[in-house]
């Protein structure tokens, strides 16, 4: 793959600047030899309400949300929305979960300090100004960040939110007992200092050019009430019925099946959210959610449905009631390979990170799978909508998309390494030193994701691999609950299929998937009830200490090229297979304003939920 060099990155910055037209910034795009998933994304202007849609821009240039449509409205007149996300929330406590769709869920009621623009720029949702050297907020030796809230701010259930409950957050995902997923993201931060009631002063451990991270986005960043939270015991109740800052609030929530929000009376903004109730159904499968908006109008809103491009593509027409909501390609879909042995128990867990696989071990084997998956096939008959055969672990931003990676699908290249390698046909599966490469491939229930599967099986027994498919309802497969012995985290399996959103335009805490850390506390394990995020049990020092080194890396540049190397790590040593890079988006109902809905790719679907209105 050829990365655009700095005229490359000077149109993206014209673009996004609006000095530059969409349409003739795709024309010069393509001159320049930019993917063409990137030019689309980011020139696309989509509308199912407009005869003229170029006219739409989902991008905002002033620093904040897009809220076209808002003005003049009373908070609560727009009735019912109804949304319908296939994948059912299990929790909404998103320090505790693992999976986009309870970080997603939770955004409806639980809100982080910023959050990202469409173009991955940074806004204040619960602070009043975002930190800069200039503002005097962001010390020059990067050691400390100064946070104030927005003035007069409330939880849904009357009380003032201060700094306390910032310094608050802080503690309780650091804290052991709470098992949080996010804990790796707060490490670096020494201290909380409250200043005055809206007003904490955080100090990090190391210079830190990423002190956004644990305040920022759904992933990481969301602010918990410590007046509840402090009570022994309480989080078993706030899992499923929280006290946030968002627009909504929970009436009701049956895990995996169906949640009821009203709107949050105490909300900040006083004409907002338009809708006076959301009803979020889960369930059922990806095609059925899009047909619910587009074909009956069931539905308002169908999360992410990863429909293949042919099933979807029939639903869209003159008659369809609603539209693509646009998003830029980044997410990978990726077969993660497990570094570790599912099949031996050691202390009372498989997957135990001190005991290699005994097959997968070999960089031959995973190399060979590498280049025998048609990972262009996938992309463009599953995925398609902008979706690319993936190279790198890291997309999004140009500037930091590896060059040095490539795409290769040789089957008969594959053969030779596992030939050279001693792996010899015994049968139809290869064979050596009496252990086959037979191997289990599990993967969240999903039409395409099924239709992947069965195309990777296929193109490894091509070339002597035996492959079991397992699938598995997304609400286990993504739920870390200790018991749950089918969770993703504790892999066990050979092999999965799934994404993790990235969530960041400079990723630390995502390429901290890979990170081991000291005394391997980052693996996920039963000694950290398997909350550490590296789930695929891969240690490698060389990685660790890139890692590491970035947390304090105020150098934009030197920055940039430790990410390329942490990226071409993973890629080079074939710790999982990248399959595609995930473009697509979620689909609204043509009586929605579409521009709203659009969140970019470092936030969740429900972002900004609380602009969401209809056509005039």
């Amino acid at each position: 793959m050829n990365t655009p060099g700095t005229t490359g990155r000077q149109l993206v910055d014209q673009l996004r600047a609006g000095t530059l037209s969409r349409r003739k910034f795709a024309q010069m795009a393509a001159a320049l030899g930019l993917p063409p998933a990137l030019i689309t994304a980011a020139a696309t202007r989509v509308s199912a309400q407009d005869a003229t849609p170029e006219e739409i821009d989902y991008f905002t240039s002033d620093g904040s949300p897009n809220d076209s449509g808002m003005e003049g409205r009373t908070r609560g007149e727009g009735g019912e929305l109804r949304i319908i996300q296939y994948q059912a929330p299990t929790i909404l406590s998103p320090h505790t979960a693992t999976g986009y769709k309870d970080f997603d869920a939770s955004q409806l009621t639980i809100e982080p300090l910023f959050g990202y623009l469409p173009d991955g720029q940074l806004y204040g949702i619960l602070i009043d100004e975002v930190p800069t050297l200039e503002n005097g907020l962001l010390s020059e030796d990067g050691l400390t960040v100064t946070l104030k809230l927005k003035e007069g701010l409330l939880w849904s259930d009357g009380e003032p939110v201060t700094a306390d409950d910032i310094a608050f957050t802080v503690d309780w995902v650091l804290d052991d007992a709470n098992a949080t997923t996010t804990r790796g993201t707060y490490a670096i931060i020494e201290s909380v200092e409250v200043q005055d009631e809206r007003t904490a002063l955080v100090t990090f451990t190391q210079p830190n050019p990423f002190w956004f991270e644990p305040f920022t986005s759904y992933t990481t960043g969301m602010l918990y009430p410590r007046h509840i939270l402090e009570v022994e015991g309480a989080h078993e109740s706030f899992v499923i019925a929280p006290v946030g800052t968002g627009p909504y609030k929970v009436e009701s929530f049956t895990p995996n099946d169906e949640i009821q929000f009203v709107m949050n009376e105490n909300y900040r903004e006083a004409n907002k959210p338009f809708f006076s109730r959301v009803m979020l159904k889960g369930g059922g499968d990806g095609a059925a959610a899009a047909r619910a908006v587009l074909s009956t109008g069931e539905f308002d809103f169908a999360w992410g449905p990863g429909v293949e491009p042919d099933i979807l593509n029939s639903m869209m027409g003159e008659e369809s009631l609603g539209a693509l909501v646009p998003v830029l390609p980044v997410n990978v879909e990726r077969m993660a390979i497990n570094h570790s042995d599912p099949w031996t128990e050691v202390d009372g867990q498989t997957s135990e990170v001190n005991t290699p696989h005994p097959i997968l071990s070999d960089p031959v084997v995973r190399e060979a799978m590498s280049i025998a998956i048609d990972r262009q096939l996938i992309a463009d008959q599953f995925y398609g909508l902008g979706s690319t055969a993936a190279i790198n672990v890291i997309n999004g931003d140009l500037a930091i998309e590896s060059p040095n990676t490539e795409y290769v699908f040789d089957a008969a290249a594959a053969e030779k390494l596992l030939d050279d390698a001693g792996w010899v046909m015994d049968g139809d599966v290869r064979a050596k030193d009496g252990m086959e490469l037979s191997f289990v491939f599990a993967s969240p229930i999903s039409g395409r994701r099924q239709k992947t599967q069965s195309v990777i099986k296929a193109n490894l027994e091509a070339i002597g691999f035996k492959i079991q498919l397992e699938q598995v309802d997304a609400g286990i497969f993504f739920d870390a609950s200790e018991g749950n012995d089918q969770s993703f985290n504790k892999f066990p399996w050979d092999l999965m299929l799934y994404i993790m959103p990235q969530g960041s335009t400079r990723p630390l805490t995502y390429m901290e998937q890979w990170y081991s850390g000291p005394e391997l506390e980052n693996v996920a394990q039963a000694s950290n009830a398997w909350t550490g995020s590296n789930i695929v049990r891969w240690v490698n020092e060389e990685y660790d200490e890139l890692w590491r080194s970035a947390q304090g890396q105020t150098d934009p540049e030197a920055l940039i090229d430790t990410f390329i190397a942490m990226n071409d790590l993973v890629v080079g040593n074939h710790v999982l297979v990248p399959v595609v890079v995930v473009g697509g988006g979620s689909i609204g109902a043509n009586r929605l304003r579409m521009e709203t809905l659009v969140t970019g790719s470092f936030s969740g679907a429900y972002a900004n939920i609380a602009n969401w209105n209809t056509v005039d």
